[in-house]
C-alpha cells in the first residue's frame, strides 16, 4: 500500500508522492476510478477465496481447502492477466507522452518471496544506472509485468499440488501461497501507483486510446504442460 512506501532522492519524492496525492480532472479520474474499481474487485474476489482456503484448513476441512486453493488460483490468473495487459498498455501510451512521469524502483523490503525480491533488486540497480527518466519508466513497467507473471505461475504451481493433493511439504507450500500473495498485492499497488502518475502526463487527446486499451478484456494465453519434478524458481531478468 501506499503508506509503506519510502521514497528515495528529493526530486523523485517530490514528483512521485505528489503525483500521488495531486487529483486528476474530472476525465481522467473517471479512467483511474474506473479500471482501479474492476482491479482492486478481482482482487478482493481472489483474497477471499484464499482466505477461505486457510480457513477450511485451519478446521480440518481439507477437501474444502484444496477447492478454494484451485478456485484462488484460478482468479489470480484473471487479475495477472489484467495488470501484465495494462502495463503494455502503458508501455504504448508513455511513448506519445513528451515529459514522462518519474518512477521510484521496486524496493526489495516490500517483497518476501525469492521472485519480488529479485526483480525488485535489478529493478533498483538499473534505475541507479539509466539516468534517463524514460528509460526508467519503460524499464519498471517491464519488470512489473514480468513479476506479476512469474508470481502467477508460481502461485499456480503451488495451488494446484494443494488442489491435486500431491505436495509433499504441505506447511510451506500454503506459506508460499500466502508469501506469493503478498507480493502480488505490491505488484497491484505499484501499478495502481504508475497509472496514476502516467496519467497526470498523459496529453487529453491520448485519453480515450488508453482508456479503451485498458478496457479490453485481457488475452488469455494457454498454459505450457508442468512437467514434473519442477524446476526450483529461476531470476527475472533484466
Amino acid at each position: 500500500m501506499f503508506s509503506r512506501r519510502k521514497f528515495g532522492s528529493p526530486s523523485s519524492r517530490q514528483s512521485v508522492s505528489s503525483d500521488w496525492i495531486a487529483s486528476l480532472p474530472r476525465d481522467k479520474s473517471r479512467v483511474f476510478t474506473s479500471v482501479v474499481t474492476r482491479w482492486e474487485s478481482e482482487y478482493a474476489m481472489m483474497s477471499v477465496a484464499l482466505q477461505d482456503a486457510f480457513t477450511f484448513r485451519a478446521r480440518g476441512q481439507l477437501v474444502c481447502a484444496r477447492q478454494q486453493a484451485g478456485v484462488s488460483s484460478e482468479l489470480l490468473a484473471r487479475i495477472a492477466r489484467m495488470l501484465t495487459s495494462a502495463c503494455d498498455a502503458l508501455l504504448r501510451a508513455g511513448q506519445h507522452i513528451a515529459n514522462i512521469p518519474h518512477v521510484e524502483p521496486l524496493r526489495t523490503e516490500f517483497f518476501r518471496g525469492d521472485t519480488g525480491q529479485s526483480a525488485a533488486s535489478w529493478n533498483g540497480i538499473l534505475h541507479h544506472v539509466l539516468f534517463a527518466e524514460r528509460s526508467r519508466f519503460f524499464h519498471k513497467l517491464r519488470i512489473l509485468a514480468t513479476t506479476v507473471e512469474h508470481i502467477e505461475s508460481e502461485f499456480h504451481d503451488a495451488a494446484s499440488d494443494i488442489a491435486e493433493g500431491i505436495t509433499t511439504e504441505p506447511q510451506d507450500t500454503w506459506t508460499l501461497l500466502d508469501s506469493l500473495h503478498y507480493d502480488f498485492n505490491t505488484c497491484l499497488r505499484e501499478s495502481e501507483v504508475v497509472l496514476k502518475s502516467l496519467l497526470q502526463a498523459l496529453p487529453s487527446e491520448r485519453l480515450e486510446h488508453l482508456a479503451a486499451e485498458l478496457e479490453k478484456p485481457p488475452v488469455f494465453k494457454p498454459r505450457p504442460l508442468r512437467l514434473r519434478p519442477r524446476p526450483r524458481p529461476y531470476r527475472i531478468p533484466a
